[in-house]
């Protein structure tokens, strides 16, 4: 049966299909309008007209789903990803969040898959990528971190009609070995180490701010004294401390020859705090009568540097502060919890872990969940997901279930006689 080679007439927005001089059947499908208002349309060309027809009606579904590819010339994923970093993340998320978007993409995304077409970009790219990552070195949370920001970036992309696809959300990350993110909480003998450590210290209440009430460090480094009410004993969480970021400031004529944050001109180019972004994260927390004790010395020792500094001190209102004033760095801030640790002769671990610590002592006093999660600065809808990622369940806690479960079957210890002639008998 021969096929038809003649055009015909078609409605408004039909493809046309027809079969060509070179004997390849082909199709012009209406894909909208350019950015001009002129009409957009996608030729395609296939050897049969039943394969044509087949990927006519793909791109048709496509077209119609608003999942097809926009007109114009097709991103590679490099130009895509240094787009999306810079003009459509960096204006809505925090200065944290867009240090690890850009991060992963200039190191990592761009480096591995950026010469690839975004529309033709597969699975199977970002899974070599990941690969290649860890024969080199990284670790699986690195490439997680890649992965995430891919995914995050092609969705934006699929979501403006620049691929059909999220290749990312299809690709699978590596596996998290388990003891990767395992966290083993500080236990109340540690705790107390690190205490009678913490008292020898300079802003000493600082890190029992972490390890009793779980305060993230931005929050603990961000506060300021007009956050703290001591003769109500509480305070206000309502900013956060960010991590600087400098430029160079010696000019191009008489370069230092140094990195940016080591420039004796060097000129800060972020800002100090950001405000606390979530509801719960805006919250008040009750201090324990110690710590106000701590808080309440801490001010007056504070007093007393500022009298001894004179005109040099910086002046900042922030609770903790360096020895001559002005708002504490988090890279500090980081390695004095690591000179705490060794001082205390407690194990190594990660800032962060006090928090953890903090929230599996309330669960270990019985506190109730909505009050752990007030203070912890959970939200309502994910509070549950991250008790179950914060909260320890640690030996004394497993040997008292143990306890009840035997007062609760055997009863009390001295009801339980054993009959040794029946024993023997059995």
């Amino acid at each position: 049966m021969a096929e038809e080679k003649k055009r015909t007439r078609r409605a408004n927005g039909e493809s046309a299909i027809y079969l060509g001089k070179d004997g390849r059947w082909h199709a012009r499908v209406p894909m909208g309008y350019k950015d001009d208002g002129s009409p957009y349309r996608r030729h395609l060309t296939r050897p049969t007209r039943k394969e044509l027809v087949d990927e006519v009606r793909r791109l048709e579904k496509q077209r119609d789903e608003g999942a097809a590819r926009q007109p114009g010339k097709p991103w590679t994923v490099a130009k895509w990803l240094e787009h999306w970093v810079e003009n459509i993340a960096k204006p809505v998320v925090s200065e944290n969040t867009y240090d690890g978007y850009e991060v992963a993409v200039r190191v990592h995304l761009v480096p591995g898959i950026g010469r690839h077409r975004i529309d033709r970009l597969e699975p199977e790219h970002l899974e070599s990528l990941y690969r290649r990552m860890q024969s080199a070195g990284s670790k699986a949370g690195t490439a997680h971190q890649a992965h995430r920001t891919a995914r995050t970036a092609l969705g934006e992309a699929v979501r403006r009609g620049h691929a059909a696809k999220n290749a990312a959300a299809l690709a699978k990350p590596p596996r998290m070995e388990e003891d990767e993110n395992e966290v083993e909480p500080y236990s109340v003998d540690e705790v107390q180490s690190l205490l009678l450590e913490v008292n020898k210290r300079r802003n000493s209440a600082r890190w029992m701010l972490a390890l009793a009430l779980g305060l993230r460090q931005g929050e603990t480094l961000g506060l300021r004294w007009s956050d703290v009410d001591l003769a109500n004993e509480y305070l206000k969480l309502r900013r956060n401390r960010l991590r600087p970021k400098y430029e160079h400031g010696c000019g191009e004529a008489a370069p230092c020859g140094r990195k940016a944050g080591y420039c004796p001109a060097r000129v800060q180019v972020r800002r100090e705090t950001k405000n606390t972004k979530s509801r719960a994260g805006r919250r008040a927390v009750p201090l324990p009568g110690p710590l106000v004790v701590m808080l309440r010395s801490h001010r007056e020792v504070q007093a007393r540097e500022r009298a001894a500094a004179r005109n040099l001190w910086a002046e900042s209102e922030y609770v903790f502060t360096k020895p001559l004033g002005g708002p504490l760095s988090p890279n500090t801030d980081y390695h004095d919890w690591k000179r705490l640790l060794e001082d205390a002769g407690v194990r190594d671990g990660r800032l962060h872990d006090a928090r953890h610590t903090a929230g599996t002592v309330l669960m270990l006093l019985g506190v109730p969940d909505r009050v752990i999660d007030q203070i912890m600065g959970w939200e309502p809808g994910g509070a549950a997901r991250m008790r179950a990622r914060y909260l320890h369940v640690t030996d004394p806690m497993l040997k008292e279930a143990a306890r009840k479960i035997e007062r609760a079957i055997w009863g009390a210890p001295e009801n339980l006689v054993v009959d040794k002639d029946q024993d023997n008998e059995a």
